[in-house]
């Protein structure tokens, strides 16, 4: 499940999210933990939080046909500030 899942983001989310402005700064399974990690990002004139409705709001998100939770058991989205 974890490797169908990485295939339909590669495929449909990411090249939705980087048309919509998005940054994909990375990405990396865990598999001794079955998990999957990505980090996102967002700069422009809205907030990531505006921003991050437009895309679920896209007709083009809609179109997919995928919901996460079908894949997933559990997410956790933390914002974070660079130090760097």
């Amino acid at each position: 499940m974890l490797d169908e899942w990485v295939e339909r983001w590669r495929a449909e989310i990411v090249p939705l999210r980087v048309e919509l402005g998005f940054a994909i700064d990375g990405a990396w399974v865990d598999r001794e933990r079955n998990q999957f990690l990505w980090l996102i990002s967002y700069d422009g004139p809205e907030t990531f939080a505006e921003r991050n409705a437009a895309y679920w709001a896209s007709p083009e998100r809609k179109a997919m046909n995928l919901d996460p939770d079908e894949y997933l058991v559990h997410t956790d989205d933390r914002t974070v500030e660079p130090q760097l």
